[in-house]
């Protein structure tokens, strides 16, 4: 994805969030508990959920601060955001004004990884928790 999409490039994205959808509930449909890990953005958020058909159901959307994705990323061996900060202050834009607000929203931007697994483990049925 760019920030310039192309129709193709919005298919394949639709397509994986459908298959994400499709592969939980296949997963769940025969007994096994499911995490599901994805980057949706926007509207595409209430699409992702309700394809999802198996309950419960619980959203947690981490939005740490831009400024500590800047700080993650430069630490990374990988590039994930090609243009630098500033792609990451539009991507923060978009996730904080264009997503709708389902589920628990959680600034883990003061945690390591495992105190964040142990918040969403601690209170993730209760405040994520999608009907």
């Amino acid at each position: 994805m760019t920030s310039q999409p192309t129709d193709d490039a919005w298919s394949q994205l639709r397509l994986r969030y459908r298959l994400g959808a499709t592969t939980a509930d296949a997963y769940h449909g025969i007994g096994f508990s499911v995490v599901v890990q994805d980057v949706v953005i926007g509207s595409a958020l209430v699409d992702y959920v309700a394809a999802i058909r198996s309950r419960p159901l619980v959203v947690v959307v981490l939005a740490p601060r831009a400024d500590v994705v800047a700080q993650r990323e430069a630490k990374r061996s990988k590039i994930a955001y090609g243009d630098g900060f500033n792609s990451i202050v539009e991507l923060d834009r978009a996730l904080r004004h264009e997503t709708p607000s389902i589920g628990w929203w959680l600034d883990n931007s003061d945690q390591e990884p495992i105190e964040t697994v142990d918040e969403i483990i601690e209170q993730g049925l209760d405040l994520g928790s999608v009907d």
